[in-house]
């Protein structure tokens, strides 16, 4: 049964639910909103395959920071226009779409808008319908733009009716900090406490505090034998 356990720490069945039942409203009203798209002579479609990968992210671990508005917003449009760009300069189909994925990263990573779904963006512009070509630059903001910014905006709303902070806002304790040794209870305790799923396996939040257990000790120490 280990292989059922959750992948996320902190994530619930809860939680889990809360995210289906966001990815399926609001996915499907952007889909509503984005609809006019579709019945233009562009044929493009309403809504573009990327933005289901980006509703994973925003309700399923809406405190990564891949799944932040800017990032959301950021990455799509950019590695589109990105995308859009290298489909039109380079005609060899499979050089523009390793291009444009790498090129795509490499700029939401200097933007701090790194977005995995955003390469699904940047790869669609250079692999997609004759439809998406004809439209140039304009496919990065109808439908990408459109799409990305009514998920981001209902997603908010979402994630305020359910009790989360979205934009991710780090809770800060108010409790004055005592020296003590931590135990898993007090790690299972206050992720009880956060009511968040973050991405991060429960097995490397434990090393990471151990390793950060150990600089501190080292820290201490080091401080007693100079003083």
């Amino acid at each position: 049964m280990r292989w059922f356990k959750p992948l996320l720490t902190g994530a619930t069945w809860r939680e889990r639910v809360v995210g289906c039942a966001g990815a399926f409203v609001c996915l499907a009203l952007t889909m509503i909103v984005s609809s006019p798209i579709s019945l233009s002579a562009t044929d493009l479609p309403a809504i573009v395959a990327p933005l289901g990968a980006s509703a994973v992210l925003v309700f399923a671990v809406p405190s990564s920071p891949l799944a932040q508005p800017w990032s959301v917003l950021g990455g799509n449009i950019i590695s589109s226009l990105i995308g859009v760009a290298v489909a039109q300069a380079v005609p060899h189909v499979a050089l523009a779409a390793g291009l444009a994925v790498g090129l795509a990263i490499l700029v939401m990573s200097l933007l701090r808008c790194l977005h995995p779904p955003g390469g699904a963006a940047a790869l669609t512009a250079v692999v997609g319908s004759a439809a998406i070509h004809d439209a140039g630059y304009a496919f990065a903001f109808a439908p990408v733009g459109i799409n990305s910014v009514a998920l981001v905006a209902l997603a908010m709303l979402f994630h305020r009716a359910t009790g989360h902070r979205y934009p991710h806002r780090p809770a800060v304790s108010t409790q004055p900090m005592q020296a003590a040794e931590l135990v898993d209870a007090d790690i299972d305790a206050a992720l009880a406490d956060m009511h968040e799923s973050f991405d991060i396996a429960r097995d490397d939040l434990e090393a990471l505090i151990a390793r950060a257990r150990l600089h501190a000790r080292a820290r201490v120490s080091s401080s007693t034998s100079n003083g």
